[in-house]
């Protein structure tokens, strides 16, 4: 099992002088990556919880991050494609990898949040069908000398793009549809959960996964399934306690039975916890029980 660590990018706490000392600290402690996210948009009015309301770019600091350490992977869980064209995202992306000599996963998703696409100005509808070409054209850019594409969603003349990846970085996609399952068992380096993904049964997505790469002829134990960890340290022994919430031993142990399903990386984000991720947090706070939970879950 492969333990991370979320830098703080939602609310208060989350300053380049803290995501800083979070990601270095991670890598003194054997942490395996460091992992982001994004959010687009927050629409006024939403229901969404404090967490989304402000939200770092996810490239941008993984590309800061980078430049203040030297080990430890960094992963964004996820990118929505259909917010950027593959042509711009497969640039980024190549440069972050380059600068980061290689320490980069990268997290696709599709989106949900029909604001977000009406803002990117792309149509919400068929947006699977998207995603698949859009994978299709970053891996190109990523590999060939010269790329012609004519798709559906994406047109390329003949172009070149340099530099590329000495090696490209994994692509691991979100979702958690069977038909997002499959796609990323037929396309993908592997899958990552969602925040909102029911832990307790997360090895029946696992087997679907699994089950797509199989059927596409690809080796399913080659994957790799990640576990974003909405993590909220609170007293031991709370009654119905949901899975990653309680006492540093009761996580641990949570840890234990989510390998114990398939689960290959497990990252551990406070930055979904309300009391530490939202703008009106109290950021030395958050600062405190973030860096007392980095210590004491470390691998």
């Amino acid at each position: 099992m492969r333990i991370g660590f979320a830098v703080p990018v939602s609310g208060s706490w989350a300053t380049p002088g803290n995501m800083m000392r979070i990601a270095r600290r991670a890598e003194e402690l054997g942490y395996h990556e460091v992992w982001t996210f994004q959010r687009l948009l927050y629409p006024q009015g939403h229901s969404m919880g404090p967490v989304y309301r402000s939200v770092h770019d996810p490239v941008v600091t993984l590309a800061y991050l980078a430049g203040v350490t030297s080990r430890v992977r960094l992963g964004v869980a996820v990118l929505n494609m259909p917010f950027a064209s593959p042509a711009l995202l497969a640039k980024q992306l190549t440069s972050l990898q380059l600068l980061s000599e290689g320490r980069l996963d990268v997290g696709l998703g599709l989106g949900w949040m029909r604001e977000e696409f009406a803002a990117s100005g792309v149509p919400f509808e068929r947006r699977g069908r998207r995603g698949e070409e859009f994978i299709h054209v970053l891996r190109r850019l990523w590999s060939e000398e010269t790329v012609e594409h004519q798709g559906e969603f994406y047109q390329l003349p003949p172009v070149h793009q340099d530099p590329k990846p000495a090696v490209a970085p994994p692509i691991l996609l979100g979702g958690s549809a069977e038909v997002a399952l499959r796609r990323a068992g037929r396309l993908a380096d592997g899958w990552v959960s969602a925040s909102s993904e029911n832990l307790d049964r997360i090895d029946e997505k696992i087997y679907i996964v699994k089950e797509a790469a199989r059927e596409a002829g690809r080796d399913p134990e080659a994957l790799r399934f990640i576990t974003r960890a909405v993590t909220r340290v609170r007293p031991p022994d709370l009654p119905g306690r949901a899975l990653l919430t309680g006492s540093f031993e009761e996580i641990r142990q949570d840890v234990a039975r989510l390998e114990a399903k398939g689960v290959t990386d497990v990252f551990h984000d406070l930055n979904f916890d309300p009391e530490i991720g939202s703008p009106d947090a109290d950021p030395e706070e958050s600062m405190y029980r973030a860096e007392a939970a980095l210590e004491a879950l470390a691998p």
